[in-house]
Formats: C-alpha cells, structure tokens, sequence
C-alpha cells in the first residue's frame, strides 16, 4: 500500500522538511523494516511553483514513485460535526483514505468534522486538533496521525499536550486545525457552540 508525504510549498521553499523527513523514515522503519534513504531535501520546486502557496505531494513507499505540486487555496470551516469510529486506524500516512472519506461523509450541514475514538477527541478529517482554554493551546495526546505541524508547535511549547475526552470538550473555548499547510497563522479557528453532535 502506497504512503505519502504532504509539504507545504511557499515561494518556491518546502516547509519543515526536518519534521516530514522524520516522519517519513520513522513510517518506513515501520512499514518496511528500514528506512530506505529517501531524502527530501534533495527534491527540486518546479519553475510554476517558484511564487505562490502550493501542497507538494510525494507518494513513496521504498523509493519515491511521484511527486506532485498542487495550487493550495485555504477552506474556510466555520463548523464541525462530532463522528464516532472506535475502528478506525490511520497512524501511518497512507494514499488510501477510504475510510477517512467515509467518516467525513457524515458531517451533514457542517463543514468538517472531528472524529472520536474509544471516547478521545482525535483529529478531524485533514488536520490535528488544538483547543484553546482560555489561556492556553491543548492537543489531544491521542491522535490518529502524528502531524509534522503538531510536532513542531509542541517542540516550540507553544501547544501542550493532554488526554481530552469528548465529554469535556465543550470545556474548551476555541478549536484550531492544524497541519503542514495550516500553522498558527493560517489554521481555521473555530468557536466550541459551533460544533455539533
């Protein structure tokens, strides 16, 4: 099964390549048994990539096998709905996402959703989670897949990590969706009364 790979490419420079080289050896030592010495700071940015936001997409699994440059433009999300799904397992990063898109599926009138497991807030359909308590960011320390944004933010301290359970997320104020395209700066940021059951 293919994994892939997904950098944010800003005029022409990929964005936090230490955390998506981490990740992408960390998933074929997994996978695989071995890293198989990918190196993704030797990719080269297309001349109609140089200028503009774009969301570079490798897909791998012993060698790199494509990769493309896609025109990113942000979704606006201003609501999201609560899914359930105690089977889901997506803590690889893998082209399939049939089951992700089936879960996403059953967000209604909302714009995304967030998705809970055993009872733990997890992610929602493309991005980590942070929730804001008034005084500080919180990530859920149970997400499906481990984003490079996430990584970073909580290396910097600027987000801790926490157990939360769905019951106490309306404890929260805010809800931010983080991942290699959204930091601080872009990500969505939702109001708690905007999320729906």
């Amino acid at each position: 099964m293919q994994l892939i790979e997904t950098i944010k490419c800003k005029d022409g420079k990929l964005e936090n390549l230490d955390f998506h080289q981490a990740r992408l050896e960390n998933t074929q030592k997994e996978y695989l048994g071995k890293s198989q010495n990918i190196n993704l700071f030797e990719i080269e940015i297309p001349d109609y990539a140089q200028a503009g936001l774009y969301r570079c997409r490798i897909t791998f699994l012993k060698s790199i096998e494509k990769i493309e440059f896609f025109k990113h433009e942000y979704r606006k999300i201003k609501t999201l709905k609560i899914v359930e799904d105690s089977s889901i397992d997506y803590h690889l990063k893998f082209a399939n996402r049939n089951h992700l898109l089936k879960l996403y599926q059953k967000r209604e009138k909302c714009d995304d959703i967030i998705i809970v497991k055993d009872g733990f807030v997890t992610d929602s359909f493309a991005a980590n989670i942070v929730l804001f308590n008034g005084k500080h960011w919180v990530t859920p320390n149970t997400p499906l897949l481990p984003g490079t944004q996430r990584a970073k933010l909580l290396k910097e301290n600027k987000i801790i990590e926490s157990e939360i359970k769905i019951d106490k997320l309306w404890t929260y104020r805010k809800i931010g969706l983080i991942n290699a395209l959204n930091d601080f700066n872009e990500m969505p940021v939702i109001d708690i009364k905007n999320v729906v059951k």
